[in-house]
């Protein structure tokens, strides 16, 4: 007779979930035991870690990715990536040991106390199986819940003494849909009044890029000759930062946001929220007379609209029933707005004062960054200096990536994680990731995991000695003399070293080239620390 483990990795092979990341522990060893072959185990070296690298796989490979951490005291530190995974919308089964069945009414040492609720609210479903037979069919229930729109992270906790007891062959595996298509009713009324506009907006978010809409967004564009912007903070860049339509990213605060919008009567809000606002700029939400226009495929997020007229269905769906019927107009092509990407980056003299500036950095690093690299970014205060330089100019699809939570410690392993799925799809694009000095201590020891598979990764860490971007905060709050801003004495290219890393610093133009060049060069991971020049500059751009 089989048991639940048999029955569970057999699932798990036919649900196509054959990589687990982990970090293990005493209850999860049990469901570890004699680990298949024909699956792949990636060991990070912390929970948060985990995470990170299974929310940049699954975004890789377009598909679920299982993550094992160690009950109770695990998930406690993988919850800051878990909550990013929930505002990135990646699917994983995160799963947590439990302590045997027999002793949790006396809550022996590592128990998963109130195993349930400890992941909420960022989780799409959390449960722990009422008996042992039931973990085939837990694990079936998360996979469908982790893909349905929107999709997300679950959790499974598991008790130790589960995976051995004997079950019948249960057949569980079935299928579910992963797409909601629009309300035809709703489609033709939001394209009568998309027709009706006299000078519509669009606002595109990262749903777009999850459902496959690049060249449907393009299409949508191009046929009204509407101005595109990214909605605020969007993680995932769904449309082409080079097209004559791209206007920029909005500004995440009211005011400023109300006035970017400012001449059009119509807002057209597809695959983003409306709006994600941080910090707080008095003003008006729209300018006056202008409605609103929303597609996204989440319920929660249509109902916290702040303004307008919400339509829930898959991005890619909607377009392709708007675009027969929303005709088309003149291009009339994009005003140029503040954080508008220029063409190519002004060069950068050898000789130029040191440190370089971030713009400066990025530059160099532009006249050497393939066409096809992924760049992930995780220096908050050099956001706008990079997106004005080719490197940061978003022209393909799936090839750019922040975090949607704002949380630090996920751009590290989500970048590991990316470069593992490039060499499991044969992609094999290089994967550069921008992360600040004080962005790199947490979640550092993700290299190491790179380093062991082998992973395609730069960093590039930029050293400023400070939080940049907690300093533009105490300008715009006016808080003079906050504490623990500045951060002397990092040794970024030891600690590069320390986990097995190719580090070296750098720090004029020929260096920054050459470290480039052979970390472009290494199939493995490199770590570049460049001193930069402090970046204190306006939150919202003037």
């Amino acid at each position: 007779m089989p048991s639940v483990r048999d029955v569970t990795f057999e699932l798990l092979r036919r649900l196509d979930l054959t990589v687990v990341v982990g970090n293990p522990g005493s209850t999860e060893e049990t469901f570890l035991k004699n680990f298949p072959a024909d699956f792949t185990y990636v060991l990070a070296l912390q929970e948060s870690s985990v995470v990170g690298i299974a929310d940049g796989l699954s975004q890789g490979l377009g598909k679920p990715v299982v993550v094992n951490v160690h009950t109770g005291a695990g998930m406690g530190n993988a919850m800051g990536c878990i909550l990013t995974a929930y505002l990135n919308k990646t699917p994983l089964i995160i799963t947590a040991g439990q302590q045997t069945r027999d002793m949790l009414l006396g809550e022996p040492f590592l128990t998963n106390i109130d195993e349930t609720l400890l992941p909420k609210p960022w989780v799409k479903w959390s449960y722990e199986p009422k008996r042992p037979q039931d973990v085939p069919g837990a694990f079936m229930r998360a996979y469908a819940m982790a893909v349905q729109q929107p999709t997300g992270p679950v959790f499974l906790s598991l008790p130790l003494d589960d995976w051995d007891k004997d079950m019948d062959a249960r057949d569980v595996w079935r299928t579910v849909s992963t797409r909601h298509a629009p309300d035809p009713a709703r489609i033709e009324d939001f394209a009568a009044r998309i027709r009706a506009s006299a000078n519509p907006v669009l606002v595109y978010g990262a749903d777009l890029s999850r459902s496959q809409a690049w060249d449907a967004g393009i299409a949508l564009a191009e046929a009204l000759g509407a101005p595109v912007w990214l909605g605020p903070f969007t993680e995932r860049v769904p449309f082409p930062g080079n097209h004559p339509l791209y206007a920029g990213v909005l500004p995440p605060a009211v005011g400023p946001l109300g006035q970017a919008l400012a001449g059009h009567d119509l807002v057209i809000v597809v695959g983003a929220p409306v709006f994600r606002y941080y910090p707080w700029v008095a003003g008006e939400t729209l300018p006056a007379g202008t409605k609103l226009l929303q597609i996204i495929d989440d319920p929660y997020e249509a109902a916290k609209s702040v303004c307008g007229d919400s339509l829930v269905a898959d991005s890619l769906l909607a377009l392709e029933a708007l675009l027969p019927k929303v005709g088309t107009r003149p291009a009339r092509g994009a005003a140029k707005k503040p954080g508008r990407p220029a063409a190519a980056a002004a060069p950068v003299p050898d000789d130029a004062p040191l440190p370089l500036t971030p713009a400066q950095i990025f530059a160099v690093l532009s006249e050497l960054s393939p066409a096809d690299c992924i760049v992930v970014n995780e220096s908050p205060s050099n956001m706008r200096e990079l997106a004005a330089t080719p490197l940061g100019v978003v022209t393909r699809p799936d090839s750019s990536y922040v975090m949607a939570s704002g949380g630090l410690g996920w751009g590290m392993p989500a970048a590991v994680g990316l470069a593992l799925a490039e060499a499991r799809t044969g992609r094999n694009r290089p994967v550069v990731a921008v992360i600040g000095d004080g962005s790199f201590q947490y979640s550092l020891q993700s290299i190491w995991t790179g380093v062991q598979h082998k992973a395609h990764v730069v960093f590039v860490v930029l050293r400023n000695e400070e939080y940049g971007i907690l300093k533009a905060f105490a300008r715009l709050e006016e808080t003079p003399g906050v504490p623990g801003l500045d951060l002397p004495g990092l040794d970024i290219t030891s600690l590069g070293k320390g986990y097995g890393a190719v580090a070296t610093k750098a720090a004029n133009p020929a260096q920054i080239r050459a470290a480039f060049a052979a970390a472009l060069a290494f199939p493995g991971v490199s770590v570049i620390e460049i001193a930069a020049a402090q970046n204190v500059s306006d939150l919202i751009p003037q």
